[in-house]
């Protein structure tokens, strides 16, 4: 029998904790970093994350985009950065953010989830800005292969609070809180937690977008916005409350910008301070 996401997740939080780090080679942190802006370089910069957070957390996010800007050499960058995470051991997320319809979303959904392919994670990020229909075709493979999926609700990026707390024409729900009940229907009857999650600021109000936290009880929940966007480690089960039980941590550049010696001894100290948060 698979092993479903939503087990392995609930299995790294006890084991490792619920710090992700980000793994974006921004070309400022290359800089500083001591390495070129180039695919050699992004490629270096994310082994160097993936040696500094084994055995200090137990889940990365490499960002897709600061590899892509590099064409087909980045994406060869990018694979052997998941595929030395993976052997590591972490749990990957392909912040990836894809979204389409039919058989394009479809395609997206098996190049970051299918076993053995090159970009293999084992979740990514999506969008479901045509429906949360449109990507049963990925949420299906990723139920199937024991992967998992990050659908954008209520993201921590302040210019998308106009769409996401639009109200529907056919409800009284806002955008976010439509998709985070979609989201918690799919999940119903998992445990400990579901293998569909949604991603959710750390710095909104989930109430002002009409969400309902206790609703997210057994939903895994990829929150940005910790560290350089303001939120606090320590204030992470006042701010998702109810929610707080599949809650990751999600901290890039308050990470990264420790440097390349810096950043195990950051990782490890941020862990903690996530740790003594549920304590």
């Amino acid at each position: 029998m698979t092993v479903t996401f939503g087990q392995r997740l609930a299995g790294v939080f006890q084991a490792s904790g619920r710090l992700c780090v980000g793994i974006d080679p921004h070309s400022y942190l290359l800089a500083e970093w001591d390495l070129p802006d180039t695919a050699a370089g992004v490629r270096d910069f994310g082994l160097r994350v993936v040696e500094a957070a084994h055995g200090r957390t137990g889940i990365v996010k490499p960002q897709v985009a600061f590899y892509e800007r590099h064409g087909s050499a980045g994406y060869a960058a990018l694979e052997d950065v998941l595929a030395a995470a993976r052997a590591a051991g972490l749990l990957v997320i392909a912040d990836a953010k894809r979204g389409d319809v039919g058989t394009s979303v479809e395609a997206y959904g098996q190049a970051w989830l299918t076993p053995g392919s090159p970009l293999e994670a084992d979740a990514m990020t999506i969008s479901a800005y045509q429906g949360t229909g449109s990507i049963a075709a990925p949420r299906d493979l990723a139920v199937a292969g024991g992967k998992g999926l990050f659908v954008l609700a209520a993201t921590s990026n302040p210019e998308a609070a106009a769409v996401q707390t639009a109200r529907l024409a056919s409800s009284t729900k806002s955008v976010a809180a439509s998709i985070v009940d979609d989201v918690q229907d799919w999940n119903r009857g998992a445990t400990p937690l579901g293998s569909v999650g949604v991603v959710i600021g750390a710095t909104i109000d989930m109430r002002a977008y009409g969400i309902e936290p206790s609703a997210l009880a057994a939903t895994p929940v990829l929150a940005p916005g910790f560290g350089h966007q303001g939120a606090r480690l320590g204030d992470v089960t006042t701010l998702f409350g109810a929610a707080s039980a599949g809650v990751i941590v999600s901290s890039s550049r308050a990470v990264l910008g420790a440097g390349p010696k810096g950043i195990a001894a950051a990782i490890a100290a941020q862990n903690t301070e996530i740790a003594e948060a549920f304590a």
